[in-house]
């Protein structure tokens, strides 16, 4: 797999270039921190999560030749949660609330996860390039119907009758399917 762009984040680390350190600290910590009070925990341990993280990631890039293949705050992120849950464990406090897709993750490879977090990326990135091909009536019946709200109401909310909503969804939906299957993802 290609290296990801954000690899110029992994070797600012290994370099200790302030400007990238100082961007990592801007973009990626409020992101950190907000996972850790969320799950419980204090704005230090934030802090020494997202220190230990780079320090790790750090290692990594100097002794094993860490080459990312995924974003970096993807990356970031699950290393945190990694760090973030051992420590939970540790010091045997209340466990913290998993996602049934974060217990799936937490025995796995981190660069296999890295890997898959690159294909959703790109998988997202591809649908919404394709919904954004679709007419304006199209994209908002479907980003409406993606919001999970009754279609009855959406219906309403449109000024359409609820039969002339799912036929003009079912249409978007195939126009949408046929765009994106046709950029072979």
């Amino acid at each position: 797999m290609a290296t990801h762009a954000d690899q110029r984040f992994i070797n600012g680390l290994m370099n200790n270039d302030g400007p990238v350190v100082e961007e990592i600290y801007k973009k990626y910590s409020r992101t950190i921190r907000n996972f850790i009070l969320a799950n419980g925990g204090s704005e230090d341990d934030a802090a020494d999560i997202f220190q230990e993280a780079l320090i790790d990631l750090y290692n990594q890039a100097r002794h094993k030749d860490l080459q990312l293949t995924c974003p970096f705050e993807a990356f970031l992120l699950l290393l945190c949660k990694r760090k973030w849950y051992n420590l939970q464990k540790k010091r045997g406090r209340n466990p913290v609330t998993f996602s049934t897709e974060e217990v799936s993750l937490l025995g796995e490879d981190v660069f296999a996860t890295a890997e898959r977090l690159a294909v959703e990326e790109s998988r997202v990135r591809v649908f919404l390039e394709q919904l954004g091909r679709l007419g304006d009536k199209c994209r908002e019946i479907i980003q409406l119907t993606l919001t999970g709200e009754a279609q009855e109401l959406i219906a309403q909310r449109l000024n359409v009758t609820y039969g002339y909503l799912r036929k003009k969804k079912s249409e978007c939906m195939a126009t949408l399917l046929s765009y994106i299957q046709a950029q072979k993802i």
